[in-house]
C-alpha cells in the first residue's frame, strides 16, 4: 500500500512538473504585447495624433528608428552628390554611387539631440531600417544602388562604440535581430528579397518576398520570433502625379510568413504617408503607440517625429 502511494505520489510530481515546463515553454512563446495588439488592427482602426514634435536640427533623409528606454536612435542618410542613372547599366550597377554621409542620430523623448554618431565608408554610406536586440542597436549602410553591397554594423546604445558585423553582396535596405536564434534578417532594395544570416554573416536563406503591396522601408523585431515592417508604395493617379499608399506588416521570421497586413492612412505635413520612412511601436498603458518620421530634413517643416495611438481592443 505505501509503495502503491509512494509511487502514484512520483507520477503526480512528475506529472506537475512536466505541466509547469510546458507552461512556461507556452509564456516564453507567447506574443508581446506590440505583436499582439497590431494583430487586433483592421482597416477600421482608429489612430489618432497625439504628437507633432519638430526635430530642430539636420536630420537629412529620415531611414529607420529604435527605441531604447528614453532614447530614440534615428539613422538617416546626408545625400552630397545624388546617384545619376546610367544611359545603360555599367559593370552591373544602374547608377552611379553618388556620395553622402550615414548618420545614427541619438534623440531624447522630447526630440532634443544627443549624439551623431557617423557610419559607412567610401561610397557604402546609406543607413537603412534598424532595430534593437535588447543589448545592441544594428544598423545597415549600403551603396544608394540596386544590386550593391552593405556593411551590418551593431552600435552599442550607452557608449555609442561602433563595431562591423558583416558585410554583404547586395544592397540591405534594413535589418532585424531573431533574439531568439540570434540570426540576422534583412531585406534587399525596395526588400525584394529576403535574407537571413548568422552572427557572422554567414548567408542562411534568400528568398522572393511574396508581398507586393509595400516596400519595407524600417523593420523591428515583435516577440515571439515576428518582424514588424512599416512601408510605402506608389500608385499613379489617373489625372497625373502619384498617391502614396502606406502600411503595417507582421512577418514570421521563422518561415516569412506573412501573419497580418494593414493599411496606415495618415499623412505629415509635406503630404507623405506615415510609414513612408522610419516607424516605430510600442505599447504606451492600453494604448498601441506608433512613432514616425516621414519627411525629410529639406522639406517645408522640416522632419518632424509624429507620435500616433489606438486604443488596444
Amino acid at each position: 500500500m505505501r509503495r502503491a502511494l509512494m509511487v502514484g505520489l512520483a507520477g503526480s510530481l512528475a506529472a506537475a512538473a512536466l505541466l509547469a515546463t510546458s507552461a512556461q515553454a507556452e509564456e516564453q512563446h507567447r506574443d508581446d504585447r506590440v505583436t499582439a495588439a497590431l494583430a487586433q488592427t483592421t482597416r477600421s482602426t482608429v489612430w489618432t495624433r497625439v504628437q507633432k514634435i519638430p526635430l530642430r536640427f539636420p536630420t537629412y533623409h529620415p531611414q529607420g528608428l529604435a527605441l531604447v528606454g528614453d532614447k530614440i536612435f534615428l539613422s538617416t542618410v546626408e545625400i552630397i552628390e545624388a546617384p545619376v542613372r546610367y544611359p545603360e547599366p555599367v559593370d552591373g550597377y544602374d547608377r552611379t554611387p553618388g556620395k553622402g554621409v550615414g548618420h545614427v542620430l541619438v534623440l531624447d523623448r522630447q526630440g532634443k539631440l544627443l549624439k551623431d554618431v557617423k557610419l559607412g565608408e567610401g561610397t557604402v554610406y546609406h543607413p537603412g531600417g534598424i532595430d534593437f536586440d535588447g543589448t545592441s542597436v544594428w544598423v545597415p549602410v549600403a551603396e544608394y544602388r540596386p544590386n550593391s553591397k552593405a556593411i551590418v554594423y551593431r552600435l552599442d546604445p550607452t557608449t555609442y562604440q561602433v563595431s562591423e558585423e558583416f558585410r554583404v553582396a547586395d544592397h540591405v535596405g534594413g535589418v532585424v535581430r531573431d533574439r531568439v536564434s540570434g540570426n540576422v534578417h534583412g531585406v534587399s532594395w525596395g526588400s525584394r528579397t529576403l535574407y537571413s544570416w548568422t552572427r557572422s554573416g554567414r548567408q542562411l536563406t534568400k528568398q522572393a518576398n511574396e508581398d507586393h503591396l509595400i516596400d519595407y522601408q524600417d523593420c523591428d523585431y515583435a516577440g515571439w520570433r515576428k518582424q514588424i515592417c512599416s512601408g510605402v508604395t506608389g500608385l499613379a493617379r489617373p489625372e497625373g502625379g502619384s498617391y502614396e499608399l502606406g502600411g503595417l506588416v507582421l512577418r514570421d521570421l521563422r518561415d516569412n510568413r506573412i501573419l497580418h497586413e494593414v493599411p496606415f492612412p495618415e499623412f505629415s505635413t509635406a503630404g507623405h504617408v506615415m510609414t513612408r520612412n522610419p516607424v516605430a511601436l510600442e505599447v504606451a498603458g492600453n494604448k498601441l503607440r506608433l512613432l514616425a518620421a516621414p519627411d525629410d530634413g529639406e522639406e517645408t517643416a522640416g522632419t518632424e517625429l509624429f507620435v500616433y495611438e489606438s486604443p488596444i481592443r
